[in-house]
């Protein structure tokens, strides 16, 4: 019949097809798997004028890092050890980040602070053209007070015109994206600021892995609970690993870096650099869980060069008894030591054994007599210097907490940013009804996706693996008729020191 010649032609025009799809569709069998973030960073310095304010003659403040966090750019906050998702195709990106920030000003007389507040654990969440940027809030109101803890909350909208997030590579990084105050983060920022007000934009950086990666070992800032277990006083006698954390102090590293001492710092015999502190690893001791002692010596030296500076620390000596610290350190200076220097005095009520591990957290620390002596009086005995963390494997299948994990360096650094004026800013005695003079600051600034090189070039080199594809699919259309199947990433220094 007339029909049936028509049958072949029919299935090759079919199948034909078939292959032409394949070739432009990919299958839903083939679609790419989301890939893990592991590892990066985030600067965000939340409002600039902000932290002008809080240190400024009005508020009396200043701020305390927390959780491994660090200061970078003379105004910025760095948050570290990245963890997510990121799907190339579709551009939804999700990473959440550790450390924190808490502000403080307009200081009480029973010693407590009128103006308080922490945000931890930045958030940034894209997906659809539109960004997110969450954190862990704390804070006492402006106008009650009251002290309230937020997680999570959704604090500012993320301006991200013009950028397509889908085929980024590793690292993948964004750059000076503006922020703006959502109504929610109005809420949790106590009151100082109303929605819609511009913010510090946010760049980041973050490593993207093919496939997912082994959950990460905890940071400094989850230290106390490193190790599951119940928790026991046992955990005496010799050890021979444990590593201690410290910054020396936060203004001191920003000094050496900064203009006026055109320095910086180099480490040895193991000391590493975990962005806001440096750690001291190696340690051999005794530990007595019962009665709270500690006795260790630790490897790594620090040393500090620049304009009239040249300080070396090392042979880190960490003692602890009756629930009080005191860490010793080799001092250097111009070619002249002094062994064994107490140098700082911290609170070692915390240390704590869990399972295999004994740790304690960011204690604080202050400045003893010796050491204000061994620094060449450069600070005040009593200063308070950066937070001590220590961490003892009792045995051998304890891990030391990781090191803050930066990611890799990102292609393009971070533009230079504007600081807002203190001036608009709240004070104790005018209420906030509006937003500040530096609303708009960055509106101007352009937000950019850094995508591999060459993506025109890997447009083109898709178009024609799409035609060539196409080409055998026509080719192999004959033979599939015959068949018919087919098949398929603060303060405390000397006048005019740091």
């Amino acid at each position: 019949m007339s029909a049936r010649p028509v049958r072949p032609f029919a299935v090759a025009l079919v199948a034909t097809l078939a292959a032409l799809l394949a070739a432009l569709i990919p299958a839903a069998g083939a679609h790419a798997v989301s890939r893990a973030v592991q590892g990066g960073r985030l600067d965000w310095g939340l409002k600039s004028s902000f932290q002008s304010y809080v240190t400024g003659p009005v508020a009396k403040g200043g701020f305390q890092l927390k959780g491994g966090a660090a200061t970078v750019g003379g105004s910025l906050f760095r948050f570290h050890s990245a963890t997510g998702t990121y799907d190339p195709d579709t551009g939804a990106f999700e990473a959440a980040f550790s450390g924190g920030v808490a502000f403080h000003g307009h200081q009480k007389p029973d010693g407590t602070h009128e103006l308080d507040l922490t945000i931890s654990r930045p958030a940034i969440r894209i997906e659809g053209g539109s960004g997110t940027l969450y954190a862990d809030v704390v804070g006492r109101a402006k106008d009650t007070g009251r002290t309230t803890s937020r997680p999570r909350v959704p604090f500012a909208t993320l301006g991200l015109g013009g950028i397509d997030m889908r085929g980024g590579g590793s690292p993948l990084a964004l750059t000076n994206v503006p922020a703006t105050l959502t109504e929610q983060g109005a809420q949790a920022f106590a009151g100082y600021y109303p929605a819609g007000t511009p913010l510090d934009p946010v760049t980041l950086s973050v490593d993207v892995r093919s496939a997912p990666a082994a959950a990460p070992s905890p940071s400094p800032s989850a230290a106390a609970g490193a190790s599951p277990g119940a928790q026991t006083p046992a955990g005496q006698g010799a050890f021979t690993d444990a590593a201690v954390d410290w910054g020396v102090r936060r203004t001191f590293r920003e000094y050496v870096t900064g203009p006026v001492g055109q320095g910086k710092w180099t480490l040895a015999e193991g000391a590493q650099d975990g962005g806001a502190l440096f750690r001291f690893p190696q340690g051999k001791g005794a530990y007595d869980g019962r009665k709270g002692t500690l006795d260790a010596a630790f490897a790594g030296t620090v040393h500090f060069t620049g304009a009239h500076l040249d300080l070396k620390l090392g042979k880190v000596v960490v003692r602890v008894e009756g629930g009080k610290g005191v860490l010793s350190t080799d001092v250097t200076t111009g070619g002249d030591t002094k062994p064994a220097v107490p140098l700082v005095e911290f609170d070692a009520a915390g240390l704590k054994a869990e399972g295999a591990l004994a740790t304690l957290t960011e204690a604080r620390a202050t400045l003893t007599e010796d050491g204000s002596r061994a620094l060449g009086s450069m600070y005040r005995a009593g200063t308070e210097m950066d937070p001590v963390s220590l961490a003892v494997a009792l045995d051998a299948t304890a891990h030391l907490p990781a090191l803050p994990d930066l990611g890799s360096a990102p292609a393009t650094p971070a533009a230079p940013r504007t600081t807002a004026s203190p001036a608009a800013e709240p004070s104790a005695a005018a209420p906030r009804s509006g937003g500040g003079s530096d609303a708009g600051l960055y509106a101007a600034l352009a937000a950019a996706l850094l995508v591999p090189a060459g993506g025109a070039g890997w447009l083109l080199e898709l178009r024609r693996r799409r035609a060539r594809a196409a080409s055998a699919a026509e080719s192999a259309s004959a033979s599939a008729a015959e068949s018919a199947s087919a098949a398929e990433s603060a303060s405390g220094a000397q006048p005019g020191h740091p």
